[in-house]
């Protein structure tokens, strides 16, 4: 008799403390009240160091693609589909990039969330695919790839501040337009650093070949000319052909191309494949093109991302 008490104080117990934790829950914010701090989701990790500069301290800032992740192929949890529904603004990239995400982006949207598409918004060129000068070369859709110009970022994060500004309650305006400020000074020293770095490139050495088509906005911002790529697309998830190869080996011999730039996130197998096409005498370069890398692991940040890509370009095309 005493056992059987003793079982039914403790289930008394368990549901008095489980309803305090609810309870708790519900008056901080857990459960959907007004005390908890506001939120700002971002899908890409560029992205979110961009946005982390501009919002500081004054709300969290939750970035769904880890560091190494492919933009194009990344997925999400069920937890993570959730932050973008109980966010004060989404921030992503948009023009097709986060091609498994969009769609949890656009059920945010619906339910009332801030969305802001940065790529959208940042004067996006037009996609060609094909290799240069090629019989099949043809426009195709927006180039979702905009934060290879600097310039462009400086617009973008511009507007990311705007739209914290109007969608984030609680957050303090001046700080935060004090912290877009100091980026956008930090922005405008690497153009000015990105320039004179590429001036050491010959005109006859600047041309890109990359592993698939991501430098489209750096090329036309510096001066470059895009020769094709091995995956002649704007996203990962395409495959060549054998005629794509042969199309690319032969724009790269006819313009005496012998770099190639792969992305550091992505095997370079397709690359190796078009050294082997061309009889080996080909130099593959890694960059840092699509994502950031862990903190200290060479692209933590966007601005190392592009110091380091600058110099890995610059060093490649004028190197023997």
């Amino acid at each position: 008799m005493s056992v059987r008490v003793g079982a039914a104080r403790v289930r008394a117990l368990l549901l008095t403390v489980v309803s305090f934790f609810v309870l708790a829950g519900t008056a901080t914010g857990c459960a959907g009240g007004g005390d908890e701090r506001p939120r700002v989701v971002v899908t890409t990790n560029i992205l979110g160091d961009i946005t982390r500069e501009i919002v500081g301290g004054e709300a969290d800032v939750s970035v769904l693609m880890k560091p190494n992740a492919d933009p194009h192929s990344f997925g999400l949890s069920a937890v993570q589909a959730a932050e973008l529904e109980n966010a004060d603004l989404v921030v992503y990239n948009g023009l097709g990039l986060e091609e498994n995400v969009l769609r949890h982006v656009e059920a945010a949207r619906e339910s009332g969330v801030a969305t802001f598409a940065a790529g959208e918004a940042a004067d996006p060129l037009t996609f060609h695919t094909g290799q240069e000068g090629g019989p099949e070369e043809e426009a195709g859709e927006p180039d979702p790839h905009f934060w290879t110009d600097p310039d462009r970022v400086r617009k973008a994060a511009g507007l990311i501040a705007d739209q914290v500004v109007e969608h984030v309650d609680g957050v303090n305006e001046k700080a935060v337009r004090a912290n877009a400020a100091r980026y956008d000074g930090q922005l405008a020293d690497l153009t000015t650093w990105m320039e004179k770095s590429f001036d050491a490139v010959p005109e006859d050495r600047r041309a890109l070949v990359t592993n698939h088509h991501v430098f489209g906005y750096l090329a036309d911002r510096f001066d470059f000319r895009v020769i094709g790529a091995v995956i002649p697309s704007g996203t990962t998830l395409a495959s060549p052909s054998s005629s794509d190869l042969r199309s690319l080996t032969e724009a790269m011999e006819e313009a005496g191309v012998r770099t190639v730039f792969a992305d550091s996130s992505q095997p370079t197998r397709l690359a190796e494949v078009l050294r082997q096409e061309m009889g080996g005498d080909v130099d593959v370069v890694s960059l840092y093109s699509e994502s950031l890398t862990e903190k200290g692991k060479g692209a933590g940040t966007y601005l190392e991302m592009m110091r380091a890509n600058t110099s890995a370009m610059a060093d490649g095309l004028t190197g023997d």
